[in-house]
């Protein structure tokens, strides 16, 4: 089954368009990774600013791989603020 990685993120008013303009390569490049089997994200088209997330990866190393990249990126910058509400499962399988 692999990790999957669901839930949501909240976007800062302040930072909303910057995520909007930033997602689309996010997703391309998240999608590119070794490892990474479906890459979703998508805004929730009542809550504007929350966008809903979903990700499955092969095993826990692409999961931290990717989150390492992302941490490095562009994208790390533009939503560090983000709230954050996510589950992961799979890793301890």
């Amino acid at each position: 089954m692999g990790v999957i990685l669901s839930g949501y993120f909240l976007a800062p008013p302040t930072q909303l368009a910057a995520i909007r303009t930033a997602l689309p390569e996010h997703i391309r490049l998240s999608r590119a990774e070794p490892g990474c089997l479906c890459f979703d994200v998508t805004e929730d088209p009542d809550v504007p600013g929350r966008f809903d997330v979903y990700e499955e990866f092969i095993d826990a190393d692409a999961l931290r791989a990717h989150r390492r990249r992302c941490d490095a990126s562009r994208w790390g910058w533009i939503a560090r603020d983000a709230d954050r509400r996510y589950t992961v499962t799979g890793l301890n399988e």
